[in-house]
């Protein structure tokens, strides 16, 4: 509905013979602020407790797995159907529509239960970070000087982590020594330093963020033995709450405005394309016959509305205006991030509508049987206690009947 509103407004400035605006650097900038606020609004909701490990390890390995397995699988497409594709340039473009949007699941998948929000929450925050290191891996060796490899990577990996632990422990022990109850966008424009910071030392900066997440939404877990007498719980947990809701406020206001300046940019014509249409198609097919293939094998039969649940959006578009320049292949059509965006988003309304709707009549038939139990019961002039019930039942087989 953004991105159509957007459209209306471009179609808009052109009725009313307004100038073209060049909205690309204002996209940017919402782009990234969006990014850290998604990434941080996900991290503050997952708590990291022994019983959950299983579930993250599942979640991770999918998130993993399902990423992988679609970039490669729309990389062939990509490189089948546009001509000057190389595997290197088609799996650059291909990561892009290959990560899940935590933009677009974390508010939708507020009415499910909580087994399956808290999977869709890490999943699709793992698919955001290993998504973002995975293109910013690939755009590296583009640059044969500036590629380090696998060793490399993983290096850079182990640094940001050590780095973003510091900053994490650092940041919480002063803010909660700040007496003034002005604080909170202070630490929100220094978790903005510290991306830009990391983006400048050539760092995963969006782990900084996460980790920074986790360890002020599970203090307790990070602040042991001598540590925990530096850390004031109480003040640290109103920090972490003001923070919780601050952090869901923007994060809405960056992704309304990005997605509608999105809106605004896209060019239509291009959706009129066959080639467009039969490239997206096949990319969105291969995104679900992966997830159902990897949803069976790691949570059994019960993956509805999960199956379902796979957009692409924000990091979707962010990512493919930060592919560069040495590297854009002018045969590929932006329409394709589009249609994919609609699309994926279309089938996990629709699944959302289909798994409400199931919902609703296992409720009436529930509410069906307890009426049918308590008319029984009322008949035999028994208690309405369901065991008492149930062993009547069981006793006399006519009475069953």
């Amino acid at each position: 509905m953004l991105i159509v509103l957007g459209i209306v407004f471009q179609y808009g400035i052109k009725a009313f013979g307004g100038a073209e605006v060049d909205f690309f650097p204002m996209l940017e900038v919402l782009g990234i602020v969006g990014l850290i606020m998604i990434v941080l609004e996900a991290a503050l909701e997952l708590e990291l407790k022994r019983e959950k490990l299983i579930p993250i390890l599942k979640s991770f390995a999918i998130a993993l797995i399902g990423l992988v397995a679609s970039a490669y699988v729309a990389a062939i497409i990509l490189k089948a159907l546009i001509d000057g594709m190389t595997m290197q340039s088609a799996l650059l473009y291909a990561t892009p529509l290959s990560i899940l949007s935590s933009a677009i699941i974390i508010p939708s998948v507020a009415g499910l239960s909580d087994y399956k929000k808290e999977f869709h929450i890490y999943e699709s925050t793992f698919s955001d970070i290993l998504g973002i290191m995975m293109f910013y891996f690939l755009t590296g060796r583009l640059n044969p000087a500036e590629d380090g490899g696998i060793t490399g990577f993983t290096l850079n990996l182990i640094l940001t982590i050590v780095i973003s632990l510091i900053a994490s422990y650092g940041i919480i022990l002063i803010f909660q020594k700040i007496k003034s109850p002005v604080k909170l966008f202070l630490l929100i424009a220094v978790l903005l330093l510290l991306y830009g910071l990391g983006k400048k030392m050539h760092l995963s900066s969006l782990i900084i963020i996460l980790i920074f997440g986790l360890v002020i939404a599970n203090m307790k877990l990070f602040f042991q033995w001598k540590l925990e007498r530096l850390l004031d719980l109480e003040k640290a947990k109103t920090i972490y709450h003001e923070l919780h809701v601050i952090t869901a406020e923007t994060a809405f206001v960056v992704r309304t405005l990005f997605f509608v300046i999105f809106g605004i940019t896209i060019v239509l014509s291009s959706l009129l394309s066959f080639k467009v249409a039969l490239i997206s198609i096949l990319i969105i097919i291969s995104i679900y016959v992966i997830r159902f293939g990897l949803l069976r094998l790691f949570l059994g039969k019960d993956i509805s509305p999960q199956v379902f649940i796979a957009p692409r959006g924000l990091i979707t578009v962010l990512l493919f205006y930060a592919i560069p320049a040495e590297a854009i292949i002018p045969g590929f059509e932006p329409g394709i991030l589009l249609f994919v965006i609609i699309g994926t988003s279309l089938i996990m309304t629709g699944g959302m509508i289909r798994d409400k709707k199931g919902q609703d009549d296992e409720l009436t038939s529930a509410q069906v049987e307890a009426a049918a139990t308590a008319e029984v019961a009322h008949i035999m002039g028994a208690t309405t206690d369901l065991s008492t019930i149930e062993n009547s039942l069981n006793e006399d087989g006519e009475i069953y009947e």
